[in-house]
Parts: C-alpha cells; sequence; structure tokens
C-alpha cells in the first residue's frame, strides 16, 4: 500500500467506514505484529496489543499526518503501545508476590532500561534520520523500498542510514 491508498483508507476510517480499516489491517498486520513482539517477546501478549492497535488506529485516525511516511508512523504507535503495554503488566503484579528468579526480574529491568536508553538514543537524531531507522530496523523495509516511500534516492538512503547509525553507536548511554 502507497502514502496515496494508505491516507484514502484513513480518510474512509474518519468517516466511519470500516473498510477502511479493513483494508490497513490486511495489508499491515503482520508488520504490527513483528514490531509488537519484538518488544513483549511474547506471542499472547502481542496479539492482544496488536489487536488493541486496530482499535486505537480506529479511534486516532483523524491525528494522522499525510507526507511523513505512514509505515513509520503505524510502527511508532505500535511500539509505543507495547512499551505501555510492558511497563503496566510489570506494575500489575500482586503486591505481595516475590519472585524468586531475581535473574529474569534482573533481566526484564535490563531489556526496560535498555529500550528506555534506545529511545533517549533516537530522539538524538534528526526526524528523518530517525524514520529511516525504524522503518529499516522495526520495518524490515530495503533501502529502495524506504526510498520510495520516502521518495529519495535509496543511496541517500543508505548513506543517512549509516550516517544515523554512527551517531547511534556515538551516544554514551
Amino acid at each position: 500500500m502507497n502514502d496515496q491508498q494508505f491516507e484514502g483508507n484513513i480518510r474512509r476510517i474518519c468517516q466511519n467506514d470500516k473498510d477502511g480499516l479493513k483494508n490497513i489491517y490486511e495489508d499491515y498486520c503482520p508488520m504490527i505484529f513483528s514490531a509488537v513482539f519484538d518488544i513483549l517477546k511474547n506471542r499472547e501478549d502481542a496479539e492482544d496489543v496488536t489487536s488493541e492497535f486496530f482499535i486505537r488506529l480506529w479511534n486516532i485516525a483523524d491525528t494522522y499526518r499525510g507526507g511523513r511516511g505512514h509505515r513509520g508512523w503505524l510502527i511508532t504507535v505500535a511500539r509505543n503501545m507495547a512499551v505501555d503495554y510492558a511497563r503496566k503488566k510489570s506494575r500489575e503484579l500482586p503486591a505481595g508476590e516475590i519472585r524468586e528468579d531475581r535473574q529474569e526480574k534482573s533481566s526484564a529491568e535490563d531489556r526496560v532500561l535498555c529500550k528506555l536508553s534506545l529511545e533517549q538514543a533516537l530522539m538524538t537524531l534528526k526526524e528523518e534520520e530517525r524514520q529511516i531507522v525504524n522503518l529499516k530496523i522495526m520495518g524490515e523495509l530495503t533501502f529502495r523500498e524506504i526510498a520510495r516511500i520516502l521518495k529519495k534516492p535509496p543511496g541517500t538512503v543508505a548513506w543517512r542510514y549509516r550516517t544515523a547509525m554512527e551517531k547511534l553507536k556515538e551516544v554514551r548511554l
């Protein structure tokens, strides 16, 4: 689905036409699930968040602003929902429950801190660099696909991706 088709489907959603949501769901459900699963590492939780994502998309469709690449926007919304879900789930442990496997708890804390640090590092990038990194890593797109989405030459996209990755390596977390 290209940007123009996506924006048409978003307009349909804003007009309460469920076919717009159905079209987006059919094209992007696997990508959204993959982005969410990458964060949550649990199939059932990822399925729940993916389902909630499409409900939220129905409610926030009017906030979409075209011209910036819809895949990056979708992935950003999905990732934020997954992080929120993980935080909420970690707070829902019963008050008296003591985790016997401290290494598991430490590992979970390390993952959350790493993700928070990664988000902070990504914020040091320019918006276009951040979008390219998100599309390449989270969207698992090729440079050619990203170039088509952003309407930039593939060489420029590859160069900006490498530049962004170098910047991320330099950020002290």
